[in-house]
């Protein structure tokens, strides 16, 4: 990946997997009205696919908007990206949604601008969008046959023919004005994420073809959503019957689209007016009479004075000592997988030492290519005498070795065993007097083929 694309997804949460534990985004609910209706939408509430679990709490001016973005970012530092995601279509309300990015380029400079759009107005305003410094667009696009999208919108209103469009017509024109749409944002250096609505026995298997168009459009990342179908939402799709899509089809479809698109799996379906990390809204936090009737002026000088550079340096200076320790794992396992093996070892060279000897473990992280050490933890041993021998302070044994899913040993009794089986920990005797650096390797293999499935049980 180019160093400048890097750089746009470093801090976004839902363009980057690593960014999302650590940054958080603001929706702002500034775009009402919609140009499409889609059959899993009921206007009296959010989009049941983009905004579930509830509605908006307020729709806002553009200028209560900055007013908030100011005011949140003051409070959480970790804010980094600013979008539009409705509660309608962030293109289908342009003065709202122009004026509002403008504000906060101009008073939050450090944030990430971004907006949700069906796409049908995207190609006409996509230069606009690129110089005022939004670099991040979200399309939903549903299908690329538009027979398959009558059965999706219900109509599409297009705003240079002021005509209303419904069944294949419209779901033709929609598409038409998609691709065209993504295919210029792409040439402007834009990274374009599409979502699509898994939708049962409607586009269910007709996602694999978008996500092939999508390839060949350049689009950064594909995120397939479960149609969320309630007769509570009353929404036309809920109303008919078709029902809610299942995690087992999502993942289907994200297996059989990874072939062509980068899957994003990590989204949570976010409110139009969400605040904070990804699955952890902070929403009903902020009330609208925290930030209304406070000056922009000072809730400019409140965001400023928040720290935030401060704290994102802090969160970078975290998130390179975990890389850092990530591909220590990758250099140890060719699938990602370790595990933390404790050894009983009179010098740490080979397993030669008797458990019940034992007053200290070598704790080694391991993996199918490789270990290293990963800590000595102290002990009172199991049996220091003939009179102590079996009643030794198996609890502080136990409490050392937490997190160790297995232990190599020259020899342990049927009663320790048990004790340390009833934590999740194995025990073996196979690689007595073996050299330590190959009894670890061969035990981590044996435990991520059949011995791993053997722990689970």
């Amino acid at each position: 990946m180019h160093a400048e694309t890097m750089e746009k997804i470093n801090n976004h949460p839902c363009y980057s997997e690593g960014a999302h534990h650590s940054y958080a985004r603001i929706h702002l609910p500034v775009a009402p009205a919609c140009n499409i209706q889609c059959n899993y939408c009921n206007r009296k509430y959010d989009c049941s696919n983009e905004s579930r679990p509830g509605v908006t709490s307020a729709r806002l001016t553009p200028i209560e908007a900055l007013k908030k973005v100011l005011y949140v970012g003051s409070k959480i530092k970790n804010l980094s990206v600013a979008g539009i995601a409705g509660p309608g279509d962030s293109l289908a309300n342009p003065k709202q949604t122009f004026e509002t990015l403008k504000l906060i380029k101009a008073k939050a400079g450090d944030l990430k601008l971004c907006i949700s759009t069906n796409g049908l107005r995207l190609a006409e305003f996509a230069d606009e969008l690129t110089e005022i410094g939004v670099d991040h667009i979200t399309v939903t696009l549903n299908a690329i046959d538009p027979k398959i999208g009558a059965k999706i919108y219900a109509w599409i209103y297009d705003s240079r023919s002021k005509r209303r469009f419904k069944g294949v017509e419209g779901a033709a024109l929609l598409l038409e004005r998609q691709i065209e749409g993504i295919k210029k944002a792409v040439s402007n250096g834009t990274l374009v994420k599409v979502n699509s609505v898994l939708i049962p026995a409607i586009n269910e298997d007709h996602l694999s073809a978008v996500s092939l168009k999508l390839k060949e459009t350049g689009v950064f990342l594909h995120n397939i959503m479960p149609l969320l179908s309630e007769p509570r939402f009353g929404t036309r799709y809920a109303l008919e019957g078709v029902p809610s899509a299942t995690q087992a089809q999502v993942q289907k479809a994200r297996e059989a689209c990874g072939i062509n698109a980068a899957q994003m799996a990590h989204c949570h379906q976010c409110r139009a007016d969400a605040i904070g990390l990804l699955g952890d809204d902070k929403s009903a936090e902020f009330g609208f009479d925290d930030y209304a009737l406070k000056s922009v002026d000072e809730l400019e000088a409140r965001y400023a004075q928040a720290d935030r550079g401060e704290h994102w340096a802090a969160i970078e200076s975290f998130r390179k000592h975990l890389d850092k320790a990530n591909d220590d794992i990758r250099a140890l396992s060719s699938e990602g997988k370790t595990i933390l093996i404790a050894v009983t070892s009179q010098n740490a060279d080979r397993v030669d030492l008797h458990f019940g000897s034992c007053d200290r473990f070598d704790i080694y992280e391991a993996g199918d290519r490789g270990y290293r050490l990963y800590s000595k933890r102290n002990v009172a041993s199991y049996c220091s005498g003939e009179e102590s021998c079996g009643r030794g302070p198996i609890q502080g044994i136990k409490k050392a070795l937490k997190g160790v899913k297995l232990l190599l040993t020259a020899k342990i009794g049927r009663c320790p065993d048990e004790e340390l089986r009833s934590i999740g920990l194995q025990t073996s005797e196979k690689y007595a007097d073996m050299a330590v650096k190959e009894a670890l390797v061969l035990a981590a293999r044996e435990y991520f083929g059949a011995g791993e499935k053997e722990a689970e049980a």
